[in-house]
């Protein structure tokens, strides 16, 4: 499928992952439509960092995923869609479960529903490596079970689910997208990565974290949207569940002695226990399969961890980057 001039809809388009998709898909030329989650403020979260030259290109939606008249209108004259609207702490997941079901659930299918009726021609639902759990062997592939360890995770196995129902039930043109953890700059504080940096470069001698021994398999974010694309592009991928993957894991602890080499020596790291999950819910490995991608695309990996560990420095070493974060408190 060539994208160029084509009417897209991104959903989630003001968030980390979102707001990187909308600009990589004004560079492939697309009709780009945003929905942004809709506030009194008129905030469109990441998308308000773009230049004006960009935003112009861009026509904004304002709504809720959760509301199917929204999300119906929304889609009008639309051709495809990256739907990657969802709720994605997982430990704000522990105490307010039901507001992920409504997101993550509903709002899935709020989504396929509408995207039948308009009658897409190209869906992709995005998933997480969370739905796998701790690996029950690696590196993991599409064919891994499925664990909910977390509310979070079990709302997207049920979103994943749905979407594949809908894609065997009505021959809905879906795709599933499953990025392995995603870092770069625009992340939020509640990720590993931007945690350990801002403390370091608010100059605190302490580095709080959780547990250091679990391992993730980490994509920069220019890699995971060029895999967006690619997917969309190729006309292999309907009815697919295809991992995002670098192929290389990394302990927590590992990465974080990295970023201390790189931004302060002297710093030591201690673990805060609220920052530790439940022992059965704590994911102790991820270590991603990208076979899939790789033949069925013409995706390919640009960007080591080191290149996007200091893309990520450097862009939170900006003044006004930087003042987005409160590193002072603990952002589950």
């Amino acid at each position: 499928m060539l994208l160029d001039n084509k009417k897209v809809l991104v959903t989630g388009s003001d968030g980390f992952i979102g707001s990187h998709l909308v600009e990589r898909l004004i560079e492939e030329h697309c009709q780009v439509k945003a929905f942004v989650y809709y506030n009194s403020f008129n905030s469109w979260g990441w998308l308000d960092s773009l230049s004006r030259k960009t935003l112009d290109r861009i026509e904004i939606f304002a709504g809720d995923i959760r509301d199917p008249n929204g999300v119906e209108t929304a889609m009008k004259g639309c051709e495809v869609v990256f739907h990657l609207a969802a709720l994605i702490g997982i430990p704000f997941s522990y105490h307010s479960p039901d507001s992920y079901v409504d997101t993550n659930i509903k709002g899935t299918l709020n989504v396929l529903q509408a995207a039948r009726k308009h009658g897409i021609s190209k869906l992709l639902v995005t998933s997480t490596s969370e739905v796998y759990g701790t690996a029950r062997y690696v590196p993991i592939n599409e064919e891994h079970p499925y664990q909910g360890q977390s509310p979070y995770s079990a709302t997207k196995i049920g979103a994943d689910r749905l979407a594949e129902s809908y894609y065997r039930s009505f021959e809905l043109p879906v795709v599933i997208v499953r990025p392995f953890n995603t870092y770069g700059p625009r992340q939020s504080a509640r990720a590993v990565i931007p945690t350990i940096i801002t403390q370091l470069l608010s100059g605190l001698a302490e580095i709080k974290l959780g547990r250091l021994e679990p391992t993730r398999d980490f994509n920069y974010v220019k890699d995971t949207v060029n895999g967006f694309v690619e997917i969309a592009k190729s006309d292999k991928t309907v009815g697919q569940e295809i991992n995002i993957a670098s192929g290389i894991e990394i302990s927590i602890g590992q990465l974080a002695g990295e970023l201390i080499a790189q931004v302060n020596r002297d710093a030591k790291i201690v673990c805060e226990p609220a920052r530790l999950r439940p022992e059965k819910s704590e994911v102790e490995r991820l270590l991603g399969c990208n076979r899939k991608l790789l033949s069925l695309t013409a995706w390919k990996p640009q960007f080591s961890l080191a290149q996007g560990l200091a893309e990520t420095i450097a862009w939170l070493r900006v003044p006004a980057n930087f003042a987005r974060y409160k590193t002072s408190i603990y952002n589950i």
